[in-house]
């Protein structure tokens, strides 16, 4: 049986709610005895004493946890976005709990209910497009809710994205400044919002440059097994259009699968490049690829502010019927890497 707040009463003869006062940081407040919160610090730390969670929220209304669902945590984009929400998450006083949903709606379902059943304060998920119902459900039970990277504009939602079309518009017309005409795009998941705005960005730059869409030079990877299925794209696109002479990839991941094809297809990849995102390894593999860098940390610092907000609201409404949270809209923009 681990130790409880009633044993250390006991032990040091005090009352349960003095040795939760000191053990909550909130000894002075109560105008507690330096002594007395040392002593019941000292005891606690002996007994190797851990707060039930649960029980610590029937009485503060809070866990100080927070839950974030993420599409991969093998992505380097969302490991890099759960480290910055983790350390904001913890300059607040909070904690994390991290699922992986693998873009699997039944998995994504699952660990909702996990972290709901764990009482966490609140989540942050980057949603699969049919996990709509489920944010639904949050919405309605004014669960504090943030969706990142992704969102559905028929659900009121606090949700923040980046300018999607404006950075894929910006990328795709400095590839035409430097002279392409045949600009292919790869991209994946054309079902989210999301990816539909970087398609349209694409698009935007092409008609206003009076250069047509061409439908031999979309590459549409399904993203289940992309590493096999970006082969046969590639092939398409290079059989249909042997002159292409430009990649706009609305994912990271597939410039990096592209640079594997042109590797394993002995191709000079005398082409131009650009890419939503970047990683470090582009450094070796395409030096001259331009890029709209994702602001991580702003994304990360925001994700975690908007939702500390919705939980301190709810904490503080929890007596009422109609409490419903307000959603917020934050568009952040990426910063664009140009390279000659």
């Amino acid at each position: 049986m681990r130790p409880s707040l009633k044993d250390i009463a006991k032990e040091l003869n005090l009352s349960k709610t003095t040795v939760s006062w000191v053990l909550s940081g909130r000894a002075q407040q109560k105008g507690i005895s330096e002594s007395t919160a040392n002593k019941v610090l000292e005891y606690a730390m002996e007994l190797n004493y851990q707060p039930n969670l649960i029980a610590r929220s029937l009485n503060t209304g809070t866990t100080k946890t927070i839950g974030l669902i993420l599409p991969s945590i093998s992505d380097s984009f969302y490991s890099e976005v759960a480290r910055e929400i983790e350390s904001e998450a913890r300059k607040n006083g909070y904690s994390l709990m991290i699922g992986s949903s693998e873009s699997d709606i039944d998995r994504e379902d699952e660990i909702v209910r996990l972290f709901k059943a764990k009482v966490v304060d609140g989540i942050i998920i980057a949603p699969t497009k049919r996990s709509k119902i489920e944010i639904q459900r949050l919405i309605d039970e004014s669960y504090p809710l943030v969706t990142i990277d992704r969102y559905f504009p028929e659900l009121n939602a606090t949700y923040i994205i980046i300018n999607n079309r404006d950075s894929s518009y910006m990328l795709t017309k400095h590839l035409i400044n430097k002279g392409c005409k045949k600009i292919a795009i790869l991209t994946t998941n054309s079902y989210l919002t999301t990816m539909n705005q970087r398609r349209e960005g694409y698009e935007d730059a092409l008609r206003e440059s009076k250069l047509g869409i061409d439908p031999d030079l979309y590459g549409e990877v399904n993203f289940v097994d992309y590493e096999k299925n970006i082969y046969k794209v590639l092939d398409d696109i290079f059989k249909n259009v042997p002159d292409v002479d430009g990649f706009f990839f609305t994912t990271h991941i597939l410039a990096l699968e592209t640079f594997q094809y042109f590797h394993t297809r002995k191709i000079k990849p005398e082409f131009e490049f650009a890419s939503i995102h970047g990683v470090p390894i582009f450094k070796v593999v395409a030096p001259r690829i331009n890029v709209a860098r994702m602001p991580i940390e702003d994304i990360g610092r925001n994700a975690v502010s908007l939702l500390i907000e919705q939980i301190d609201f709810v904490k503080q409404n929890r007596t009422k019927r109609n409490r419903k949270i307000e959603p917020k809209q934050l568009i952040l923009s990426c910063s664009l890497d140009f390279r000659s």
